[in-house]
Formats: C-alpha cells, sequence, structure tokens
C-alpha cells in the first residue's frame, strides 16, 4: 500500500511539473512578446512618433505601450468568462497564438519614414491585440496552476510563474544589449530592433507545443459534472457581495500594488535611466539584469515564506517596504548618475547602482511572489478565473501599465524627473493600510470549492 502511494504521489508531482513547465512557458512568452515593446520604447520614439521635441516622441512611445494595457481587463472579461465556461485549456490556446502572431507582425511593420501616419496607428492596432490576449493569460495562467498545484505549498509552487514577467525582460534585454554590441547605431535602428519580435515565432511554435499537451484542472473537471454554470458569470461576480468585495481588494492592494511596484522596478528604472540620468543604454540593460536576477530567488523566497506565516503579512510587508523606498532609490540614482561621468560610466563604477536595483526588488518580490495562489484563493471556483482575471487585469492595464506614461507626464508638468514618483508612492501606502485592515488570510483555503 506505502509503494502504491508513494507511485501516486510521483506521479502526481511529475504531472504537475509538466503542466507548470507548460503553463509557465506560455506565460513567458506573453511577457516577453508584451514587454519587448517597453523595452524598446525609447527606440520606438522617433521611428513612429517624429517629432522635434523628444519629450513628445517618447510620451506617444509610451502612450501607445500604456494602450495595450488599457485593453486588458477587455480582454481578461472576454476570455475569463470563456475559462468559467468552456475551460481554463482551450482559452490558453487562443491567446497565446493571438499575442505570438500580433507580436511577430510588428518586427515588419514600416516606420513613419516609409509610410507615414499608417505606422503609428498599425503599432496601435497590433499593440490592441496584445492587450487583448495578455488579457486573457495573465491571471487565468494564475487560477489554472494554483488549481493544479493541490492544497500544500501552494505559494511556493505557483511563486514561479510570476517569474514569467521578469525572465520575459530579461531574454528580451540580453538580446537587444547583444545587438547593440554587434551592430552600429544606424543598423540597430534600421533593423536591429526588429529581431526580438521575429524571435517570436520560434518561441510561439515551441509554446503551442507545450500546451497542446496540457489537461484541464481538476476543479474545472469537477465543476462541469455539477452544472452549475450562471448566465452571466461576470453579472454574478458583482451581484454577490463577498465576490465584489474580494475583487476590489485584489484590485487595489495586491493586484494594483504588485503591478505599481513591477513597472516601477522593471520597466521605469531603465526609461528613467536613459532619459533623464543619460546613461549609456549599454549600461542600463546591463544594470536591469542585475535587478532580474536578483528577483528570481527573492521571488520564489516569498512564495515559501507566505506558507509558512501567510499571504497578508507578506503582502503588505513588500507594500510599505515600496512606499518607502521609490523616492529615496530614485533621488540616489539620480544623484549618482548626476556626480559621476555618466557617458563613461562603466559597470564596475556603477556599483552603488546595482544595489539600489536589487533593493527595490526586495518589496516587488514580497508582493508577487505569493500572487499567484491568492488570486486564486480569494474566490470560489465556480466563478474563480472571470472573477480573480477581471480586478487582476484592471490593475495591470491602468494602474501599472499607464503608471510610466503618468508620471513621465507629471515630472514635465512640474519640472522635476522624480516629482511624478509620489503617484505610486501614495498609491502604494495606501493598498497597505487597506490590506491591514481588510484583506483575509487564505493561504489554508481549500479552493476545490
Amino acid at each position: 500500500m506505502n509503494k502504491i502511494i508513494a507511485l501516486e504521489n510521483k506521479e502526481a508531482a511529475k504531472s504537475y511539473r509538466r503542466v507548470a513547465v507548460a503553463a509557465c512557458f506560455g506565460t513567458f512568452l506573453e511577457w516577453y512578446d508584451f514587454l519587448t515593446f517597453a523595452t524598446l520604447a525609447v527606440v520606438f520614439a522617433p521611428l513612429f512618433f517624429p517629432s522635434s521635441d523628444p519629450s513628445t516622441s517618447l510620451l506617444a512611445s509610451l502612450a501607445t505601450f500604456g494602450v495595450g494595457m488599457v485593453v486588458r481587463p477587455i480582454g481578461s472579461a472576454i476570455f475569463g468568462s470563456m475559462g468559467d465556461r468552456i475551460g481554463r485549456r482551450p482559452v490558453f490556446m487562443i491567446t497565446i497564438v493571438l499575442m505570438g502572431l500580433a507580436t511577430l507582425f510588428v518586427g515588419f511593420l514600416p516606420t513613419y519614414a516609409q509610410i507615414g501616419i499608417w505606422a503609428p496607428i498599425l503599432l496601435v492596432s497590433l499593440r490592441l491585440l496584445q492587450g487583448l490576449s495578455a488579457g486573457g493569460e495573465i491571471g487565468g495562467s494564475s487560477v489554472y496552476l494554483t488549481e493544479h498545484a493541490g492544497e500544500e505549498y501552494r505559494g511556493f509552487k505557483t511563486s514561479f510563474l510570476q517569474l514569467m514577467g521578469p525572465l520575459g525582460i530579461l531574454f528580451s534585454t540580453l538580446q537587444i544589449a547583444l545587438l547593440r554590441n554587434y551592430l552600429s547605431p544606424e543598423e540597430f535602428l534600421s533593423w536591429g530592433w526588429r529581431v526580438p519580435f521575429w524571435i517570436s515565432v520560434l518561441l510561439l511554435l515551441i509554446a503551442i507545443k507545450a500546451r497542446m499537451a496540457l489537461e484541464e484542472t481538476p476543479v474545472f473537471l469537477e465543476l462541469s459534472k455539477s452544472k452549475q454554470n450562471p448566465e452571466s458569470y461576470l453579472l454574478h461576480n458583482f451581484r454577490d457581495p463577498q465576490t465584489r468585495k474580494r475583487m476590489f481588494l485584489l484590485f487595489f492592494c495586491i493586484s494594483s500594488g504588485g503591478a505599481i511596484l513591477f513597472f516601477c522596478v522593471q520597466v521605469y528604472v531603465a526609461i528613467f535611466l536613459k532619459t533623464s540620468v543619460k546613461l549609456a543604454p549599454e549600461l542600463v540593460d546591463e544594470l536591469s539584469i542585475f535587478g532580474t536576477l536578483a528577483l528570481f530567488p527573492l521571488t520564489i523566497f516569498s512564495g515559501w515564506l507566505s506558507d509558512k506565516i501567510g499571504r497578508k503579512p507578506v503582502v503588505i510587508a513588500g507594500l510599505m517596504m515600496g512606499a518607502l523606498l521609490i523616492q529615496p532609490a530614485f533621488y540616489a540614482m539620480q544623484f549618482i548618475g548626476n556626480n559621476l561621468i555618466a557617458d563613461n560610466l562603466s559597470l564596475a563604477l556603477a556599483w552603488p547602482l546595482i544595489i539600489i536595483v536589487v533593493a527595490l526588488s526586495i518589496p516587488l518580490a514580497l508582493v508577487v511572489g505569493p500572487q499567484s495562489a491568492l488570486l486564486a484563493e480569494l474566490f470560489p471556483a465556480k466563478s474563480r478565473n472571470s472573477a480573480a482575471t477581471l480586478p487582476h487585469n484592471l490593475a495591470a492595464g491602468w494602474i501599472g501599465g499607464l503608471l510610466p506614461l503618468i508620471v513621465t507626464w507629471l515630472n514635465q508638468e512640474w519640472g522635476n524627473a522624480i516629482a511624478g514618483l509620489w503617484y505610486p508612492t501614495l498609491f502604494l501606502v495606501s493598498g497597505g493600510l487597506i490590506a491591514f485592515f481588510y484583506l483575509p488570510e487564505t493561504h489554508k483555503t481549500n479552493i476545490g470549492h
């Protein structure tokens, strides 16, 4: 009997690893495709939004990045309800193909110099498709993986999914750093920036093959037998007071906090160092790599810690630490950059900047480490996919995705390169206080119900 149980446990662990690898790789591709645009925002500005004022070009490029984030909630509403109705697995196949094709086409777009106003129009259209796809994938993948993870160590097991965003940025940044190293600036602006988008087709084929082997979650299979399907999942979620309250908490505390920290640390730091501090792009890319590598063990540790002491204290610690660190960290980066010879600054001399970037990764890891498990644990199984994905993508799209644009605009309005950072700081403080008083502890929740 013991041998049979051991074999069953071994087979279950093997099955989960297979599911986790397929789910994580698909999410990695989504993030890689989605965030390569952010990494190249400074490059896109003159190519697709030429202007005599570089600041105006940058704002237009960041606004196009933000457009993809704004439509994410629409994608989550469409694909989230589909996930509750027809299953988690088929939705993943649709979203991955949509994202992959939209990204590939970006790599073949003519620039403004070649076709005029049609260039930014086509770029924005493809960005909209990317946003719809990301809305169905990001959040839904957390539900899918958590429902496969079982009852023990859910925070640890699902924390790996949160590494896919940083890994997508890392892979994209490494490619761009190599391209900048081997190509002249003229060659990079001419065709080198297209390479990361072309490579996405290879990743898409791998992701499709991996996802074809995915199994539907046991939770959804059990639900499908009961035939308990409300006519409209979205309306059902908003009519139920408990679900509605938890959707708000997910939006304001967990997802908004994680999105703000993610875009501050993984996206806006690079934009700030390149445009405000005027560091060499190659050095900034190297600094970004250090911050991303530090995030990997920190995120997994945070997921594990949330299994031991609970999700709530870990998330609150991350929100408050982020609120305390953002302003002084950016002031310090500005001071260091302005007081060193920025154009000649090497990585060996940039160790204070490395420390700052790594320090900013700590609060981000504390919030996103338990996030995947929390998304599923907060809601009942019958409406979990739609209830979790809508507020999560609303927060990531409208709060996090627009953050670089809003902060850059506020900085320009106030004539200060850091003034706009009061926006994310105050948001994190508010989210931490609301979480302290109202967020329930969920790490021992039975997610099968």
